[in-house]
């Protein structure tokens, strides 16, 4: 089951590789609209020297990915090695003549905002499979170790110098179009990554706690966290705890409106999970017995 669980890792982690080659050599080169990172670096020095664009990047990442990768797990460094091959061999591929008559579009905003949503998908596939396309994150994981900045301010800093940089160097257009491409490459690749199991954290308050958990149980397969509360003028009440995922949400609402029209619910989102409780167990028609409020 390993070995299957890793071919499929790679497989995606390739299949990504490819579809961020195509974005970049088919939809925002054309354009001169920059990726950002040492990849964008690789685009701004192809365009002035013509050196082909897939050996400029594998160039300029392996030395990063060296200093970064040394320091992260052997898994991590090995997948974005093959990601990175993977990434400028297609890149090459794509600039052959065998693909120069496909010519996805030569409107810049187009090209901005549908390169943007196809390279953020094949980079997200690359990330939530185990690897990167870019040696600057593997560098900025150990700068934010150092300094008081998070890993996503870095690579922004970076990735503001290299727009004002092409921009400088072609026009300013040229740099705000990178700008908003970098946008929407970053929220397409939080959602490939988190997808539809991103967390949702739900709070209930009501006073059929033991009811309403019993059938998430039942319905979701999830657990529950029962806390004591008392409100300023109800009264005594319970306070259920769950974290579900969006698709569960609506399931959810229907629960709390079937036991208890009265309760009162909320939810928010939830920035990273740690452990695997959002793992559901299969529903079950006979939830375990929940402890019964103490007299206390």
């Amino acid at each position: 089951m390993q070995k299957k669980n890793t071919v499929i890792h790679y497989g995606l982690l390739i299949l990504g590789s490819i579809i961020a080659a195509f974005a970049l050599e088919k939809i925002l080169v054309p354009s001169q609209i920059m990726d950002g990172g040492m990849v964008g670096i690789s685009m701004i020095i192809s365009t002035l020297t013509k050196l082909p664009l897939g050996i400029l990047t594998i160039c300029l990442n392996l030395p990063l990915v060296w200093i970064g990768g040394r320091k992260l797990e052997k898994s991590f460094f090995t997948r974005t090695i093959t990601a990175m091959a993977v990434f400028s061999v297609a890149l090459e591929a794509f600039g052959t003549e065998f693909f120069h008559e496909i010519v996805i579009t030569e409107d810049k905003l187009l090209a901005t905002v549908f390169g943007g949503l196809l390279l953020g998908f094949g980079v997200g596939l690359v990330l939530v499979n185990g690897g990167c396309l870019d040696g600057t994150e593997a560098v900025a994981i150990l700068i934010s170790k150092k300094f008081h900045l998070s890993v996503g301010q870095i690579i922004l800093i970076f990735n503001i110098i290299i727009y004002l940089t092409a921009g400088f160097i072609f026009e300013l257009d040229r740099a705000l179009y990178s700008m908003l491409t970098y946008v929407i490459v970053s929220k397409i690749e939080d959602f490939v990554n988190t997808g539809m199991q991103e967390g949702k954290a739900v709070m209930i308050i009501t006073n059929n706690g033991k009811a309403i958990a019993e059938d998430i149980y039942r319905t979701l397969g999830r657990t529950v966290t029962l806390i004591e509360g008392s409100g300023l003028i109800s009264g005594e009440k319970i306070v259920l705890y769950c974290v579900i995922t969006r698709i569960e949400l609506s399931t959810m609402r229907k629960i709390i409106e079937k036991d208890d029209y009265s309760a009162f619910m909320t939810v928010s989102d939830v920035s990273e999970i740690v452990g695997k409780h959002i793992k559901s167990r299969p529903a079950m028609q006979n939830p375990p017995e929940l402890p019964e409020k103490s007299e206390n």
